[in-house]
Formats: structure tokens, sequence, C-alpha cells
């Protein structure tokens, strides 16, 4: 055996990708920074300008930069900050073609938004998002606006845990699952025991209790889709042993009974 690894041929679109990635960590380009025009950039790295052109719209997509048409000082793209727009197309993409399971989706969301919960009661967060998504969710005439409002509820707790990652990975679950929200709000029909939730967890938050506000979470998601969460509820932390075996459990069950 020689131990050689077939070389991996990249396309140019790709190289040009990785040079743009060099120069933001070695430059310090941040947000707002204008990168060189596609004739420039094209010039200097020695590619077709369609490969450039290419790289950037991969580079859009990914909420890396904002494309802009302009001539002079105003040419080239401009560095952006979109995560959750990228992380979003990925996971409905996966969702559609059944790669990923709206299961794992809320079961991550529940872990995540717990400790959103716990960490905002735990240092004294603003609630003031919080305060205006409510007020907007009681005067919702529709499911639609309802799930919107909804949204930025949750999307606001994960804000008021202080950290941006946590926030764009919660509006991104939110957004893939946006479509399955509205069937779940038109399912139950009266949406006063989600109102109820809502204003438990908020008073958790608010009170300074992480075990509460993180306890108030998972009651809230499991009265949403409690045809995911089978296992008892528990108020433990996110991710606790306890909640996964008793899933684990459930499902066994389950399966048991389809095979007898």
């Amino acid at each position: 055996m020689s131990g050689w690894q077939p070389v991996r041929r990249t396309r140019a679109f790709e190289d040009v990708i990785a040079r743009i990635e060099e120069r933001i960590a070695g430059d310090g380009l941040t947000v707002g920074d204008r990168l060189p025009g596609e004739r420039q950039l094209a010039e200097q790295l020695q590619v077709s300008r369609s490969s450039v052109r290419e790289a950037m719209r991969v580079l859009e997509t990914l909420g890396v930069v904002s494309s802009q048409v302009g001539r002079g000082p105003d040419a080239g793209a401009v560095l952006t900050a979109r995560p959750a727009g990228a992380l979003t197309d990925l996971l409905r993409f996966h969702l559609g073609l059944a790669s990923l399971s709206l299961e794992e989706v809320i079961d991550a969301r529940l872990m995540i938004e717990q400790w959103s919960a716990a960490r905002a009661a735990g240092h004294g967060a603003d609630l003031s998002a919080l305060s205006d998504a409510l007020e907007r969710m009681d005067r919702a005439a529709t499911a639609e606006d309802f799930v919107e409002h909804d949204t930025a509820f949750h999307v606001a707790i994960a804000e008021a845990s202080g950290n941006r990652l946590i926030a764009a990975m919660m509006r991104s679950l939110r957004d893939s699952v946006r479509r399955y929200a509205i069937e779940a709000v038109e399912r139950l029909g009266d949406t006063g025991g989600l109102m109820t939730d809502h204003h438990l967890i908020r008073q958790a938050i608010a009170s300074g209790n992480p075990s509460e506000a993180s306890a108030a979470v998972e009651t809230h998601l499991r009265r949403a889709y409690p045809d995911i969460f089978r296992a008892p509820v528990t108020s433990g932390p996110p991710g606790a042993d306890d909640r996964g075996r008793g899933e684990d459990q459930a499902r066994s069950e389950d399966r048991g009974r389809a095979d007898g």
C-alpha cells in the first residue's frame, strides 16, 4: 500500500472563494468592507470573470457578501453578515429531502431554547422584544400572522441569551419549519394555551429563575408538538440524560407495537 491519496481537482470558482476567505482572515476584513470589482479581482487572481461571478453567487447565497452593480469606488461586493438566511435554506432543503426529520429539528430547538431562556434569566436581559411580540400575537388575525410574531418571540429569547450564533441558529430553525408551525397552530385552533405558555416563559425569565424558564420552554413545545414529544415532561437542563432515555424508551415501545 502506497498511502497516497488522489489530488482533489478544484474548480476555479472554489479557488476564488478560498482566496477571498484567506484575505478576510489575513487582512482583518469585516462587515461593510468592499471587495475589489469583478474585473480587478479576475486580473489579480488570474481567473476568468465568469469564475469570479460564480464565486460571488455562492458567497451571496451563504450570506457572506451582497453584490452591487457599480463603477469605480462603488464596484465590488460588500461583506455582510446574514448567517441565519443561509442556515435556513440549508435546513429547509434537508427537511424536504428527508435527510433531516422534523423531530430532529424540534428536538434541537428545545435544547437551544431551554439554554437560551435559562441564560437570559440568569443575567437580567432586556425583555422588551418579548413583550412586543406578545402584544402582536394577541392581535394576530390568522395562523400566519400568529406564527410570524411567535417566531419573533422565540428568536428574541435566543437574542436575550447574548449569543449571536445561538440567535442565528434559532431563527434558522424557526424559519425552516414555518409551514409546519402554521399547520400546528391551525390544528390547535385556540391559541390561548400557547399564549399562556408564552407569558409563563417571559415571567420566568423576568423573575431570574433559570430552571423555571427552562421548564416553561419544554412545556410549551410539548403543547405545540404533542406528536413529537411523547416522553414525560422533565424540568432538567437541556440534554439531560433522563429525557433522552425517556424518548428512546417511547420510540422503542412504538416500534414494538408496530411489529406486533
